[in-house]
């Protein structure tokens, strides 16, 4: 995966919520950002898969620049997964039909491949005999999993994760986690925010500290978490990791 990001800002109104940010990351396999809640994390996520367009600056995910063009911009979305905080799954639709709306909607998969995909998707991860129960009928892990078989039913060139274990209790974040480091070892691309600072050291081959909207640091994880050279990185780290 190749990242590349020159002078990105993003505003809401009078926020500015990335303010003139870069980032150049030539080569990864897992890139995870860190950082404090409001720093940007997550609309850089959104920009990075196209679903937000920044107000300046540019934006190039494996040499594919991201454009207001709609045809474009629409071909761009396509191949990338994303999964969301808050499972984001069709609440009136079973585990399977929300994975085989988007495959049929947006991907262009006849009914017949988009029920043979999900079930596949669902198996592995352990949920095939869940995939005739609505969300509500199942646990947050189970709903965050369906959300990551959903993104990733169509082999996504790049996985969007944010915060995926944020609503989860520490025994469904531990297996959520884990998904999310089996799917590495197996070669998926994965760009992903967390608060899981022992997660991001075992799983990142590369890591950006996000503040103010803005990459105040970035390298890898060994070089980040051992000697963190920004202040606000050693700041945030010496928090976080104190316990």
């Amino acid at each position: 995966m190749k990242l590349d990001l020159q002078n990105v800002t993003k505003c809401y109104g009078d926020t500015r919520a990335l303010n003139g940010l870069s980032l150049h990351i030539p080569e990864a396999r897992v890139l995870v950002l860190i950082g404090p809640s409001g720093g940007g994390k997550s609309t850089l996520l959104r920009v990075l898969g196209g679903l937000e367009i920044p107000d300046e600056g540019t934006v190039a995910l494996n040499g594919h620049p991201l454009t207001t063009e709609p045809r474009d911009l629409q071909v761009y979305r396509r191949r990338n997964g994303f999964v969301f905080q808050q499972f984001n799954l069709f609440p009136h639709l079973n585990a399977r039909k929300n994975i085989t709306l988007p495959l049929e909607k947006v991907h262009g998969h006849s009914p017949e491949a988009a029920h043979a995909l999900a079930d596949q998707s669902l198996a592995r991860f352990g949920l095939l005999d869940h995939a005739a129960k609505l969300p509500s009928q199942l646990s947050g892990g189970q709903q965050q999993r369906v959300g990551i078989a959903r993104a990733i039913a169509f082999s996504p060139e790049v996985l969007f994760l944010d915060e995926p274990t944020s609503a989860l209790d520490p025994e469904m974040t531990a297996e959520v986690l884990e998904l999310i480091q089996e799917l590495a070892e197996a070669g998926q691309d994965i760009i992903l925010s967390t608060h899981e600072m022992g997660f991001a050291r075992a799983v990142a081959d590369q890591v950006a500290f996000i503040a103010d909207g803005r990459v105040a640091e970035s390298g890898p994880p060994q070089t980040l978490f051992n000697t963190p050279k920004s202040p606000d990185c050693q700041r945030f780290l010496s928090r976080v990791m104190r316990y």
